[in-house]
């Protein structure tokens, strides 16, 4: 059903503050810029996902939604999108399996030059989710790919990738179903670390991996779940970490990984929206 992570949208109050931000941190401009339904959006395509940055602008029901969530959550992560090969056929699917969601349907975005970009979407019931926003969401309607957003600098100290997104849950056995059983998602490991007092769920999505973490420390309960943070992916961690310090981030120094053949260092402060971690791997 799904085949890849298509974007993950974030909640922000200050759109040019946002776009500056992500667009220093990860090294790219942003590809499209503009907006319909009562927001405005800056969209950053990378090869396997884009980040798309989300802000209530005049009147909709798309923008009074947006404007709910930062009300009640503040900035940070307000959906994921899979996406998936026919967003019809994906949600009655989905449905079957207990996942109830909207009827898929188009949207648009018209870009400040005037373009426009389609695509179909369906939102699933967050009461079924685990209480996070789930999309699903047709490849573009043209046929062709979203074109990739260019460095600012070079390649070498941009963000080439997303590595994961970070997804706090209460249930892990509820997490298993959802993203397993009832999305499809492949489940590469479940491991649990009593040292980190923490088990893990990854579930690889194309090139991407949706993490699940669940506290050792406290009960298990139907808490929803949470969005965590996102852990972008370097082709050089120093190279990376010159460039995103220079641009007057919060960094730590570049240390060894968790995960065998890795460096990675974390931004303490200076974006909105979601913690972020910047990994290389087979350093």
């Amino acid at each position: 059903m799904i085949t890849a992570l298509d974007h993950i949208a974030l909640a922000v109050n200050d759109l040019d503050a946002a776009v500056a931000g992500y667009r220093a941190l990860l090294g790219r401009e942003p590809n499209w810029i503009g907006g319909d339904g009562g927001a405005r959006h800056a969209w950053f395509q990378l090869p396997n996902m884009a980040l798309d940055l989300i802000t209530p602008h005049g009147e909709g029901a798309f923008g009074d939604t947006i404007r709910k969530h930062l009300a009640e959550h503040g900035e940070g992560i307000w959906a994921i999108a899979f996406t998936v090969e026919n967003a019809e056929a994906s949600q009655k699917l989905a449905e079957r399996r207990g996942l109830r969601g909207s009827t898929p349907g188009p949207t648009r975005s018209t870009h400040d030059d005037g373009r426009k970009r389609y695509w179909t979407t369906s939102a699933l019931n967050a009461a079924d989710t685990g209480g996070l926003n789930i999309l699903l969401v047709d490849p573009p309607r043209s046929g062709e790919p979203w074109p990739l957003s260019e460095p600012v600098e070079s390649e070498a100290s941009a963000v080439s990738e997303l590595d994961h997104v970070v997804i706090n849950t209460a249930n892990p056995d509820r997490a298993l179903a959802i993203y397993g059983a009832k999305l499809g998602l492949d489940l590469r490991l479940d491991r649990a670390n009593e040292q980190w007092g923490v088990r893990q769920l990854f579930f690889r999505c194309g090139s991407a991996v949706v993490e699940m973490g669940a506290s050792l420390k406290t009960p298990v309960s139907d808490a929803p779940d949470r969005f965590g943070g996102l852990a972008w992916r370097v082709t050089d961690a120093d190279a990376a970490r010159a460039r995103i310090a220079a641009a007057g981030f919060d960094v730590s120094e570049v240390r060894t990984g968790r995960k065998p053949g890795t460096k990675v260092f974390t931004l303490r402060s200076g974006v909105p929206s979601a913690p972020a971690l910047i990994i290389q791997q087979n350093a």
